[in-house]
């Protein structure tokens, strides 16, 4: 099923730093299974800001079993969305929030000995991720890695503390500040590969020894992290990372080839199918993705980044044929199966039929 968008009501907005906030949103009973989803999933907010359809993802913060649905939003410079979020949103606003999405997940039960390293608002999935292993499953045991600049600039500090204060044995809550000195020298700096072998030469963490590690920030700090677990003996089967940049933050497009120059010339008649429905129109501009094209022809399809990370907006080529510009989120087996990302999509066929309804 293709995600959808329901309006929710804000039920709590709490402040979490200087320039964070946590909002929950109340889910009605109707739309609860609606809403079910996997620790580390996100959800994408939407609102008209200036006249502007603005869409952003924020990781769930909320545990399983949850009784409202919680993101943690910080304030990026020139950020429309989250200026707008930290600044503007209140108790009993109502706001247009997607279904569950996202594949950066945790499966509670399975998972005995998790290795979780966050920097800055990264750490949003992992509360939800830390404490449903640790609530879901007796045996688990957590270990979180979490940078920083300073003690004021952590996220859920409280809630860190609380949950710490509550799984002494089974939770390991390890703080890496760059811009402010602790007693143990190891604790100093950023996040790197360094820094990692360092933590692992100390016996503070076990990659090699974990179920899952899950690396979530900057993408650059992903990387680094990811290679250098991989070069201590880390099964890549083992780790999770999930890269996401908002729509203002996507590479500049490469030029449209001769197969999509002489596709749109001719007018490449495309086919939508979506909750059942089929609906068409013609694409004749090289330089527009699938997306793009549908919404100037009025037909709203599901996206959250417009940036090829996020997976939003996977469907199956179901006849023709499309290249996309960059892809960051799906499979090599998905490809292989026709699926693509119809925010990258160009066709390169005079004929394209895109089934967001197949799994």
């Amino acid at each position: 099923m293709a995600p959808k968008f329901h309006e929710l009501t804000i039920s709590k907005v709490e402040d979490l730093t200087d320039d964070a906030k946590a909002i929950s949103f109340a889910v009605p009973a109707e739309l609860k299974s609606d809403y079910h989803f996997t620790p580390g999933q996100y959800l994408t907010l939407r609102a008209d800001i200036e006249g502007d359809d603005v869409r952003r993802s924020y990781s769930i913060s909320s545990p399983l079993g949850a009784r409202d649905l919680t993101v943690g939003i910080r304030r990026v410079e020139e950020g429309k969305f989250s200026s707008f979020a930290t600044a503007d949103l209140q108790v009993g606003q109502k706001l247009q929030v997607m279904t569950p999405e996202g594949r950066f997940t945790a499966d509670i039960g399975n998972i005995k000995d998790a290795l979780l390293i966050a920097a800055g608002s990264g750490i949003t999935p992992m509360m939800s991720i830390a404490q449903s292993l640790l609530e879901g499953d007796e045996d688990a045991n957590v270990t979180l890695v979490y940078g920083n600049r300073e003690t004021k600039s952590i996220m859920f500090r409280e809630q860190l503390e609380f949950l710490k204060d509550r799984f002494m044995e089974r939770l390991t809550l390890i703080h890496i500040l760059s811009r402010e000195d602790q007693d143990v020298p190891i604790l100093n700096g950023r996040i790197d590969a360094d820094k990692i072998n360092a933590l692992i030469n100390t016996s503070a963490i076990d990659p090699k020894s974990a179920d899952g590690v899950f690396i979530c920030g900057p993408g650059e700090m992903i990387e680094v992290v990811r290679a250098t677990c991989e070069e201590v003996g880390v099964d890549k089967s083992k780790i999770h990372f999930e890269l996401f940049t908002p729509a203002d933050g996507q590479e500049p497009r490469k030029a449209p080839t001769k197969e999509m120059l002489e596709a749109a010339e001719q007018g490449v008649a495309v086919e939508i199918i979506l909750d059942g429905s089929k609906r068409s129109f013609k694409l004749t501009d090289a330089n527009e993705t699938v997306l793009e094209a549908a919404n100037k022809h009025g037909l709203e399809l599901p996206f959250s980044c417009k940036g090829g990370m996020c997976c939003t907006c996977r469907c199956k080529v179901a006849k023709g044929s499309a290249e996309m510009a960059v892809n960051y989120s799906l499979e090599p087996w998905e490809i292989e199966a026709g699926f693509t990302l119809a925010c990258q999509a160009r066709p390169t066929s005079d004929n394209l039929t895109l089934d967001f309804d197949e799994l």
